[in-house]
C-alpha cells in the first residue's frame, strides 16, 4: 500500500537537469502519521508516506529525485525525527540524514523498482520493451562475475517486504484437518501450497504441498498400503505428516523429511529469501512477522518464491541491462541449466523425459525421486508435446477422480486430459501451459519467462523441430546468479 511515486522537482540539493532516479524513503520505527521533507521539496513541502501492509510500524514513499547530494528529515506525529540508523549531519534544519545519488544513477542504490507506482506487486513482466541485442560470443568469467555480484549487491539491498501484495490472502491449514479436506479447498482455492499452523503451539509448523499428495497417492494405490481411501476421510495432516516419516525409509526422497519450518522474516533480504529457498531445496517460504508478546499468535504475511524475486530483478535491470553484460548473452554462450548431448558431442546429460503412453504412477515417481517439478513430454522423435508437474496431480481432486482410477493403469496422456478438464471448469491452478524458449534467446528473456507467477522452468527446443534440447528452472537461474554449482544431472536436480 504505497503511495504514487513523487516527483520532487523542486531538487535544490540535487543537479538540475532530466535525469531522474527513483528512491524509496523508509521509516521503520512505528507511528500513526509520518511523511518526509528535505532538501528536494526546498524543505517546504511535507510528502506523506504509507504504512507497508502486514506491518504498520514501516512507513515507506518513493520519491523521484535528481542526482547529487540530498538531506532530508522524518515528521512523525508532530515530531521531528532522524534515521539513526542512516548517514546524518548536524544542519541548521538540526540533525538531517543525507543521501548522495550519483549521476551514472547506480541500479544498486535505488531500493525498490523504478515503475512503483501504488503498487509493490505491479512487476510483471513488460514484453514490449526495447529489442535486446543478443551476444552469442562466450563471455568471459570476470564480466559474468561482475554482472552476478551487481544483481547479488542489488538483492541485499532489498528487504522481503517489497514482495507483498497491496492486497490479496493466505491460507493457512490447520494440522487437525483431514487430508482430504486440505487437498480439496487447496483445489477450490487454486493454489498448490498452504502452510501448516498448530493452534495448540500456535505456531506455523510446515507446508502441504502437491509433493504430499503425490506420496499419499502411491501409498493408497501401493498394495502393502496400511492406509485406505475410507481412512483418508478422517486420517489429519499431522497423521499424515507422521506417516511420512516412515515412507521416507520405503522411497528414494532426497533431502530431511522432518525439520522446522523453513520461514524468512519481512525485514530479511531477498538474497537470504532466495539462498534459503535454494539451500532447502523448497518452492516457497513463508513470509512470517512475529510479535514481541509472548502469547501472540505470529503473522502470516506472504508465501515467497523464487519467481516473485527474479520479477524484483527484472524490473530493476531491465532499464539497466547495459551495467550486467551477461543479460544480453545467449543462453548456449553460458553455463546454466541442462542440455542434451548435441550429435558429435559427449558433455550432454540425460534428461528426463516421458511418452504419452507410459503410466501415470511411472511420472510420479519420476517426479519424487528425480526431485524435479516437471518433466516433457515428449514424442518417439524426442519434440516436445506437453509436460506433467507436481502441481498437476491436483487435478485430481475434482469429484474425487483419485478415488476412481488406478495410477499404473492410467496413462500420462489420459491424466493430461484430466487436467484439462479441471482447468476449463476450474481455469486457475491447473491451466498453466508450459513454457520454452531457444537456444538463441538472451538471458533476460528467460529470465523475465521465469518471473511469471506459476512458472518454475523453460524447456529450451529447436525453432524448426520442437526437438527438446534442454531445460533452465529458476533454481538454476539463481545458482548461477550466485555463482553456486550447478547440478549436472537432471535426474538428480531440483527443476
Amino acid at each position: 500500500m504505497f503511495p504514487a511515486g513523487t516527483d520532487c522537482t523542486q531538487d535544490a540539493g540535487g543537479i538540475s537537469g532530466s535525469v531522474r532516479i527513483p528512491w524509496s524513503f523508509v521509516w521503520r520505527y512505528g507511528g500513526n502519521r509520518v511523511s518526509v521533507i528535505g532538501s528536494f521539496t526546498r524543505w517546504t513541502e511535507q510528502v506523506e508516506m504509507a504504512p507497508v501492509e502486514g506491518d504498520s510500524t514501516v512507513f515507506q514513499v518513493m520519491c523521484s529525485l535528481s542526482p547529487g547530494i540530498h538531506q532530508y528529515m522524518f515528521f512523525v506525529d508532530g515530531v521531528w525525527r532522524h534515521d539513526e540508523q542512516q548517514p546524518h549531519v548536524m544542519s541548521a534544519y538540526g540533525i538531517v540524514n543525507t543521501l548522495i545519488l550519483n549521476q551514472e544513477a547506480n541500479p544498486v542504490r535505488s531500493l525498490l523498482h523504478p515503475e512503483v507506482s501504488g503498487n509493490r506487486m505491479n512487476m510483471d513482466v513488460d514484453h514490449e520493451n526495447s529489442p535486446i541485442v543478443v551476444s552469442n560470443l562466450r563471455i568471459s568469467e570476470a564480466d559474468i562475475g561482475i554482472s552476478c555480484d551487481r544483481i547479488s549487491e542489488f538483492l541485499s539491498t532489498c528487504a522481503a517486504y517489497e514482495l507483498l501484495p497491496d492486497s490479496g490472502k493466505v491460507i493457512a491449514l490447520e494440522v487437525s484437518l483431514p487430508v482430504k479436506q486440505a487437498f480439496h479447498i487447496l483445489y477450490e482455492q487454486g493454489i498448490p501450497v498452504a502452510p501448516l499452523v498448530d493452534n495448540c503451539s500456535r505456531e506455523f509448523v510446515g507446508v502441504l504441498s502437491p509433493l504430499d499428495f503425490i506420496l499419499i497417492l502411491k501409498e493408497l494405490s501401493s498394495h502393502a498400503s496400511n492406509l485406505t481411501e475410507e481412512e483418508l476421510e478422517t486420517h489429519t495432516i499431522s497423521a499424515w505428516k507422521e506417516a511420512k516419516q516412515q515412507l521416507s525409509s520405503q522411497m528414494v526422497l532426497h533431502g530431511p523429511t522432518q525439520r522446522q519450518l523453513i520461514h524468512a522474516g519481512p525485514y530479511d533480504s531477498l538474497k537470504e529469501v532466495a539462498l534459503k529457498i535454494l539451500q532447502n531445496r523448497i518452492a516457497t517460504i513463508p513470509i512470517v512477522h512475529s510479535l514481541l508478546q509472548e502469547d501472540s499468535f505470529p503473522h502470516l504475511l506472504h508465501l515467497a518464491s523464487l519467481s516473485g524475486i527474479l520479477r524484483c530483478i527484472c524490473r530493476h535491470f531491465r532499464q539497466f541491462s547495459n551495467s550486467v553484460p551477461i543479460l544480453q548473452q545467449a543462453i548456449c554462450t553460458i553455463p546454466l541449466g541442462t542440455w542434451v548431448s548435441r550429435v558429435g558431442e559427449s558433455n550432454g546429460n540425460q534428461l528426463a523425459k516421458l511418452k504419452p503412453n507410459e503410466s501415470l504412477s511411472r511420472a510420479l515417481t519420476l517426479l519424487v525421486q528425480a526431485q524435479v517439478s516437471s518433466i516433457p513430454i515428449v514424442d518417439d522423435n524426442d519434440c516436445l508435446l506437453d509436460t506433467y508437474s507436481r502441481s498437476d496431480i491436483m487435478s485430481l481432486a475434482k469429484d474425487k477422480v483419485y478415488a476412481r482410477i488406478r495410477l499404473d493403469e492410467t496413462s500420462i496422456y489420459q491424466a493430461l486430459q484430466l487436467k484439462n478438464n479441471a482447468s476449463s471448469s476450474h481455469g486457475s491452478l491447473t491451466g498453466q501451459h508450459f513454457h520454452t524458449c531457444l537456444r538463441s534467446d538472451s538471458l533476460q528473456k528467460v529470465m523475465e519467462q521465469l518471473a511469471n507467477p506459476g512458472v518454475r522452468r523453460v524447456i529450451i527446443v529447436e525453432d524448426a523441430t520442437n526437438h527438446v534440447e534442454g531445460i533452465i528452472s529458476l533454481s538454476d537461474v539463481f545458482r548461477f546468479l550466485f555463482r553456486m554449482p550447478q547440478a549436472n544431472e537432471a535426474i538428480h536436480r531440483i527443476i
